[in-house]
């Protein structure tokens, strides 16, 4: 194949999605529409990258440098069509020479292999990426010669009843030679219905010019775009029973399918079982052979061979659970590093900290990161006992095969196999408890008469 560039259309406002947010920066399974795109291109190897913006949105050409490092931004004040976005690029890619792909940022579930397949049929001419649509309306028809060559492309306010009839639909997604590319967009017009510059109508000159345009085709759902919430979920959906059918076939177990959320980038290992109403956000990578009960939240973290996560436990960025850890109910994690064996069953906080293999963190357990302005570590060695009830006043730390007992308030380091106390002394008074209760009960009598 010979070298490939890639142009995505992002500037658009999304007016529809109601907010303030780009529309390409809005999120589907943990990562934003344009990052969907960008990924299923990064596959092809592209040598240029270059992503089309309005004015004032750096944000976009920022996320698009989390995939492509070396993306150029083309600027797009003007929204003029399609075809004027496309020529904003010229510049970024005047030293290029090969297969231009482009791609719109707001249609997230294309797949690499319709990409790989489009853009291997452009030889000296263009290819178009088209779709068998249920109902065609709203979309541009696909006209084809006796060959099957796409001759023209008509939309549907500028399309007579015949070409509205057919069902042959145009996705938008195109591959062009660079050279015949460049060649033609200064010759589009803009004697349309709403007075732009079709990109479609590259078919028509293309064909005009002897090339031929060819066609790759795909399901329909796959070039899905989105332009209002409705479709950000109807997307969202169709991304999760993806994700959710890929884990299966792998080899893990979903309870209920349904009700478990995953992220584009969420590693699952084999054998691990997942209970009902689990939500994986991004970066999270799971070990084999691991449990995660109901209702865990898992964000940012590694799981090791054979933990058991949950259940109601979450996992922060940053937290790394060693093989075979116990996290359990309410128990809550954030950049610590939780080593093999340990376990934290039960209503506890460690943030900032490292705890060692095989020790036992008590519930009520609080590591007390945080000074106000600064977060500080909290460093629990191995085969250590912390009693429920405990707090460690970061900077801290306790040495190996310590026990530190119930209630106490941890304020300095703990020397290996030490008991760390700190406890007010017991007073006990007997019989005050039934000669207040008695108190009581006289004074609420006399009130009574």
């Amino acid at each position: 194949m010979t070298d490939i560039a890639i142009i995505v259309l992002a500037a658009g406002k999304g007016t529809r999605m109601k907010s303030d947010l780009p529309k390409v920066l809005h999120r589907a399974a943990g990562r934003s529409l344009l990052g969907h795109v960008l990924h299923a291109a990064r596959e092809l190897e592209p040598r240029e990258a270059v992503v089309v913006v309005g004015p004032d949105m750096e944000a976009v050409s920022r996320e698009a440098q989390w995939v492509f490092p070396d993306a150029r931004k083309a600027v797009q004040v003007e929204r003029l069509g399609t075809g004027h976005a496309v020529s904003m690029a010229r510049d970024a890619l005047q030293d290029f020479s090969g297969t231009v792909l482009i791609l719109y940022g707001d249609v997230p579930l294309v797949a690499t292999e319709s990409l790989r397949k489009l853009a291997g049929l452009v030889g000296a001419g263009m290819a178009l990426l088209g779709f068998e649509a249920a109902n065609p309306h709203g979309y541009g028809r696909l006209v084809q010669d006796a060959s099957g060559h796409v001759v023209k492309i008509r939309e549907e306010l500028d399309a007579s009843p015949a070409e509205r009839a057919i069902r042959l639909c145009n996705s938008g997604i195109m591959a062009i030679d660079s050279a015949l590319l460049w060649s033609l967009l200064p010759k589009l017009g803009n004697a349309n219905a709403k007075g732009e510059y079709y990109l479609t109508d590259l078919v028509e000159l293309a064909a005009a010019a002897g090339a031929a345009c060819r066609l790759a085709t795909c399901a329909e759902q796959e070039v899905a775009g989105v332009n209002d919430r409705i479709q950000l979920a109807a997307i969202e959906s169709a991304l999760q029973q993806t994700y959710r059918r890929r884990h299966m076939l792998n080899g893990a177990t979903l309870v209920a399918p349904e009700t478990v959320f995953f992220s584009a980038d969420t590693v699952i290992g084999q054998d691990v079982v997942i209970e009902p109403n689990v939500v994986f956000g991004p970066g999270v990578e799971i070990g084999g052979g691991v449990e995660i009960l109901a209702f865990s939240h898992i964000e940012g973290a590694r799981v090791a061979v054979g933990a058991r996560i949950g259940p109601y436990a979450r996992l922060r960025p940053g937290a790394d659970i060693g093989e075979e850890v116990h996290i359990g109910n309410f128990v809550e994690v954030k950049k610590a590093a939780i080593g093999k064996g340990a376990k934290a069953n039960h209503l506890t906080y460690i943030g900032d900290a490292r705890v060692g293999a095989r020790t036992n963190v008590g519930a009520g357990t609080i590591t007390c990161n945080y000074d106000g302005f600064e977060k500080h570590l909290t460093d629990i060695g191995e085969n250590v006992f912390v009693g429920s009830n405990t707090a460690f006043v970061a900077p801290v730390s306790v040495g190996d095969g310590a026990s530190i007992a119930a209630g106490s308030v941890i304020t300095r380091n703990v020397p290996p196999d030490a008991l760390a106390m700190t406890r007010a002394e017991l007073e006990l008074r007997e019989g005050w408890a039934k000669r207040y209760r008695d108190m009581k009960a006289a004074r609420k009598a006399e009130r009574n008469k």
